[in-house]
């Protein structure tokens, strides 16, 4: 299909003020049919709130973090750790993801970014090399408009998407973001009507 400012402008007005990027990174990843564009549109707009969050909120009340978090905390642990998002982090994404421990700070640096957060130093040091920029450079990147879709095109790609999408399938590309099928009915709506504005 034959992507424009205009097919952008019906799905999302934010897609649309940045449509040469958007064009162009789609491309990049070949996502470039009916049902690739508008799965990717569909999934990203559900992750990120409209295109409006790029980066992971770690910001949980003690209640939160025993229920999002409960393998890493007890009552007394959550209350210290409550609405400290650099603390949080660094706990819960020790060790693991190409991270360090808790004292590294990698938690935190490696925070979820991007429209598909991109989460664990693992993933960055990929997506880094794949862009060919440094770790730090990264990090800014991954903070722009820009760099939030491309993560999102590399994490979407690197996890064979396309191929998902080209079997029409909602429910696996569901699993393959998110692990599961939250957020399901959401997804499904706006894949199908997506698929409906860009035909």
């Amino acid at each position: 299909m034959t992507l424009t400012s205009e097919k952008l402008k019906k799905v999302s007005s934010k897609l649309a003020e940045h449509s040469e990027a958007v064009i162009a990174i789609f491309a990049k990843y070949e996502i470039n049919t009916l049902n690739r564009v508008a799965g990717f549109i569909a999934q990203c707009a559900h992750e990120s709130g409209g295109f409006s969050i790029t980066k992971e909120n770690l910001n949980y009340s003690a209640a939160g973090l025993l229920k999002i978090f409960k393998n890493y905390f007890t009552e007394a642990t959550a209350a210290q750790y409550a609405r400290k998002p650099e603390m949080i982090a660094n706990k819960v994404y020790a060790n693991r993801m190409g991270n360090g421990d808790e004292k590294s700070g990698d938690g935190f640096r490696y925070r979820g970014r991007g429209f598909i957060q991109l989460t664990g130093k693992e993933n960055y040091s990929s997506f880094a090399k794949s862009i060919n920029k440094t770790l730090d450079e990264t990090i800014a990147y991954l903070e722009t408009f820009e760099g939030a879709i491309e993560s999102a095109c590399w994490y979407w790609k690197s996890r064979n998407l396309n191929a998902t999408c080209d079997k029409n399938d909602i429910i696996a590309m569901t699993k393959k973001i998110n692990g599961g099928t939250i957020g399901l009915n959401d997804r499904t709506t706006k894949y199908e009507k997506y698929k409906s504005l860009l035909a």
